[in-house]
Parts: C-alpha cells; sequence; structure tokens
C-alpha cells in the first residue's frame, strides 16, 4: 500500500460503500493516536465509506486494545475494526510486553472472530521515530495504512466465508 519512500499511495473510490467499521484508538500518547486515529477515518471516508458507518472507541492504552477489539468484532455490527496505538521504548522491556500482547490479542480476536481487526499500533524506540508513523502532512500514516488494510479485507473474508 505504500510508495518507495513510505508515503501512502492515493486512496479514492467507492470500495468501502456499505462497510461498517470500529476503530479503537488509545489515548496513551494521544497526540500520535489521535493523528492515527484522523488520518484512518480521513482514509475510510475517501474508500466511500459514511462517516456514520465510521465509530471510534477510545481505551486507556494500547494494552486494552485486544479486549475492545474483541468485543467490537463480535457485536456483528462491524465488517473490520482497526486498532491504534503507539508504545514508545522506555528504559525497560516494558514496551516489548505491551506490544507482543497488543498484537497477539489484536491477532487472537481476528482469528477468534472472522472479522478483520487490523494492526495500527505504532512501535518506536523514540517519539522522533513514533511521529514519522503518524503524520498528517501527506507523508506515511500507519492509520492510513490500517484503514487500508482493512477495506481490502472485507471482500476476502466475504469471499472466504462463502459457501460453495
Amino acid at each position: 500500500m505504500s510508495s518507495p519512500k513510505g508515503a501512502p499511495k492515493a486512496l479514492t473510490g467507492r470500495r468501502a460503500r456499505g462497510m461498517r467499521f470500529c476503530i479503537v484508538q488509545a489515548r496513551f500518547n494521544l497526540p500520535l493516536t489521535g493523528a492515527l486515529e484522523r488520518m484512518a477515518r480521513r482514509a475510510l471516508l475517501k474508500l466511500g465509506a459514511r462517516a456514520g458507518d465510521v465509530e471510534t472507541v477510545r481505551v486507556p492504552g494500547s494494552f486494552e486494545l485486544p479486549l475492545a477489539a474483541l468485543l467490537a468484532a463480535r457485536s456483528g455490527r462491524f465488517d473490520a475494526v482497526l486498532a491504534l496505538g503507539a508504545i514508545i521504548k522506555g528504559e525497560t522491556s516494558h514496551d516489548e510486553v505491551i506490544g507482543r500482547a497488543c498484537a497477539d490479542g489484536l491477532r487472537a480476536a481476528a482469528a477468534e472472530t472472522g472479522v478483520p481487526v487490523t494492526l495500527g499500533v505504532i512501535t518506536a524506540p523514540d517519539m522522533e521515530r513514533a511521529a514519522a508513523r503518524a503524520r498528517t502532512d501527506g507523508g506515511r500514516n500507519l492509520g492510513t495504512e490500517a484503514a487500508a488494510a482493512a477495506v481490502a479485507m472485507v471482500p476476502v473474508v466475504r469471499r472466504l466465508k462463502r459457501p460453495a
């Protein structure tokens, strides 16, 4: 989905028309996750989703994303769930523990429910590199990438769930 320089390709069209999305956003590192949420929402709308078909739920941090994503996926109200967070390396290995738990939990939520759950969680060694993944000026934004992946996965899941 990205160009060689890392900037997302232009997202337009009607591929997301009729699809419903839940964005689960961590509040921790809010300047970053807010940018991810805004750009994910913008991408979904550019891809044809209606504003009323995109719901945002906020949780305290990235560790809480998997539970909220699982509940959203189980609800039957959404075609895909986008999990957005930011985990920055600290002085201990806490970031690795949170990152692994988050990714494993999101994978499990998708596997258990059959609903696409995209991983829009920045993991970075410092704030500068994290900010480079949450740009809102046309540069790389992991929220935009998570939205594009969600829209791409919905028809795949629908096709694979269809009886022969």
